[in-house]
Parts: structure tokens; C-alpha cells; sequence
């Protein structure tokens, strides 16, 4: 039994290994602005929504994300102009509540 070797003179397609790179970075993307999306959805801060708009924008110059991803986020965004101040000096009370 031989073992088969590829010639160098046929043509060699890396292809794969791009597009499986470009994916991978993509997604990693995806991840890191869906995890600032999140967390801006639930707190509602100041700081979180700068976070967001930034590692947004940083992802699209990059070509991270596309255009259409882009445009969801900025739509969340201006859905939601107002951010939340964080209510961690508040006090509340459970009296009257019945359990």
C-alpha cells in the first residue's frame, strides 16, 4: 500500500481554512456585542450602553459584523434613548406586603 501525495503542481485550495477562520471570528464577534446587548437590556446604565455603541462600532469597522447587525443594534438603541441611573441608593420597603 502507498501512501498518495498531492503533487506540488496541483492547485491547493485554502478556502475552508478562511472561511472557517472569518466564521469563527464572526461568531466571536456576535458573542462579544451580544453579551453587551444583554447586559445593556437588563441595566439600563450609562456605562453600559457606552460599552455597547463602542464594541459595536469597533466590530463593524472591523468588518466583524455586517451592516444589517449593525443596524439592529443601533435600532435597539434609539428605541431606548433614555438609560436607567443605577437605583443601587434606593430603599425599599416590604411593609404591608403579606407572604
Amino acid at each position: 500500500m502507498q501512501a498518495q501525495h498531492q503533487s506540488s503542481s496541483d492547485s491547493k485550495a485554502n478556502t475552508l481554512a478562511n472561511i472557517d477562520a472569518q466564521s469563527a471570528r464572526h461568531l466571536m464577534a456576535i458573542r462579544i456585542v451580544g453579551t453587551a446587548l444583554f447586559d445593556y437590556q437588563v441595566r439600563k446604565t450609562a456605562d453600559a450602553r457606552i460599552r455597547l455603541e463602542c464594541l459595536t462600532g469597533f466590530a463593524k469597522e472591523l468588518g466583524d459584523i455586517d451592516a444589517a447587525e449593525f443596524a439592529v443594534v443601533a435600532q435597539l438603541l434609539a428605541g431606548d434613548s433614555s438609560p436607567r441611573h443605577d437605583t443601587t441608593d434606593r430603599t425599599f420597603t416590604l411593609e404591608g406586603a403579606t407572604l
